[in-house]
């Protein structure tokens, strides 16, 4: 399995990936980008299987990125792991066809729980 974390925080990609694996699925390979531009770029090059996105970023916004995606036919699972998680922002989410919201700070049984929503098993 393959995992793309978008953030433009190295410090904060570091700390999802490393949730990842106190959450069990430290054996997926890992893709990172540092915006939403290059997060669509790396879905159509690198086919993760699933995409964890901040909402907030730079260049292209992680909504952004998940519009684009699913308007060019990419169903890839996409879930956004991000400090905002109102009620607003879980339905905008949900509309533009995300799987979940996690919302900061967030703990290795909220990432399995999200994982496991979408058929990703602890590896």
């Amino acid at each position: 399995m393959k995992i793309l974390v978008a953030d433009d925080s190295r410090v904060m990609r570091q700390i999802v990936i490393r949730t990842l694996r106190q959450a069990g699925h430290g054996g997926h390979e890992v893709v990172e980008a540092e915006n939403g531009r290059q997060a669509v770029e790396l879905v159509q090059t690198e086919a993760p299987d699933l995409v964890l996105s901040d909402w907030n970023m730079p260049e292209m916004s992680g909504i952004d990125a998940l519009l684009t995606l699913r308007g060019a036919g990419n169903a890839v699972p996409f879930g956004f792991v991000t400090s905002e998680g109102s009620d607003e922002m879980r339905a905008r989410a949900e509309q533009a066809g995300a799987a979940f919201l996690i919302a900061k700070p967030f703990t290795p049984e909220a990432f399995d729980e999200a994982l496991s929503s979408v058929g990703l098993v602890a590896s």
